[in-house]
């Protein structure tokens, strides 16, 4: 096999530059620590939409294979390869090689198992959502059990996720949604109360309810930094997961509650945090709390398509957006 089917960018721009083909190339055999992967599912992240438009910072050479994280099965490993062998079930945070088309090449220290009691869609909503909020919630936003955690937008993938890490570590959990089955799937995913961001007045409702927050993880910082400076208790910590644009706050409030914000950027995990989060979500599938949910599924050959979902979600969103390959 020389070629393989795949998504192809030779152009930055909207979703139409998002091309469908069968004749890319087949990535390299695998050298050092990288593993070869035959994909069985993608995860489709709002990142992957800004860097195709080009408008973030990572600008990759054209033309390029878009995509950081999936699941699949091992194919062949490199000569450094300690803990992986062909035929292993995995997904992956970051790709070598990018991961929309049916091969690819990933890095083992950002890989994680994947049990046989989740489907490859499950496994690729794994990657990113979960080690972004790991590193949220417990790198950098140090949790502590009993303490309380709001996640504001928290029905897509990385709030689902960050719903279920907290509650499995002893928080008292509260998120939002911007419909009534996204509540009712945030109550099945580990958090204890739950309101709707399209309400008015959702804000003072909450302030109703919990005086205080010790823990906030913001997905649309643009938007919501203000109301989570309000929301925000003494010594609390914000962590700024997403944003889409600039945002005037009151420094007062950080000033008066001393609080912490800080951003996230899972880029910036050292070995050791990879080492951590693998040993972590392996437990989790171990015991069950770490239950990926899988939104709206498309085949590859509608990228395009599912870059627009992942953005707009006009009917909410939902879990993880995934593509099948």
């Amino acid at each position: 096999m020389s070629v393989m089917r795949g998504i192809l960018i030779s152009e930055f721009g909207g979703p139409n530059v998002l091309k469908y083909k069968t004749d890319i190339p087949v990535p390299p055999k695998p050298t050092g620590q990288q593993v070869l992967v035959r994909v069985k599912a993608v995860g489709v992240n709002p990142v992957d939409t800004y860097i195709r438009s080009g408008t973030h910072n990572i600008k990759p050479p054209l033309p390029y294979i878009p995509g950081g994280d999936g699941s699949g099965i091992v194919e062949e490993v490199g000569e450094a390869v300690q803990k992986l062998k062909k035929g292993d079930r995995i997904c992956w945070a970051r790709a070598v090689s990018g991961c929309y088309a049916e091969l690819a090449l990933v890095s083992e220290r950002e890989t994680f198992t994947v049990s046989s009691r989740l489907s490859f869609q499950q496994g690729a909503a794994i990657g990113v959502p979960y080690t972004t909020a790991y590193r949220a919630i417990v790198t950098k936003g140090r949790l502590r059990p009993g303490e309380r955690v709001f996640v504001h937008g928290a029905s897509g993938a990385v709030g689902l996720a960050s719903c279920q890490i907290a509650r499995s570590l002893g928080a008292y959990v509260v998120g939002t949604a911007g419909t009534e089955d996204g509540k009712k799937l945030l109550l099945s995913n580990g958090a204890h109360l739950v309101f709707n961001h399209r309400e008015d007045g959702y804000i003072d409702k909450i302030k109703a309810e919990v005086k205080g927050f010790d823990l906030i993880i913001e997905m649309l910082a643009n938007v919501n930094l203000e109301k989570d400076l309000d929301l925000a208790g003494p010594d609390g910590r914000i962590g700024i997961v997403g944003s889409r644009g600039v945002v005037e706050v009151s420094p007062r409030k950080v000033m008066s509650n001393e609080l912490n914000v800080f951003g996230v950027m899972l880029y910036r995990s050292s070995d050791a945090d990879w080492n951590e989060m693998q040993a972590f979500f392996a437990a989790g599938q171990e015991t069950g709390w770490l239950r990926p949910v899988v939104g709206r599924e498309f085949p590859l050959e509608q990228a395009d398509q599912a870059h627009i979902d992942v953005i707009e979600h006009k009917n909410g969103s939902v879990g993880k957006v995934v593509l099948n390959v």
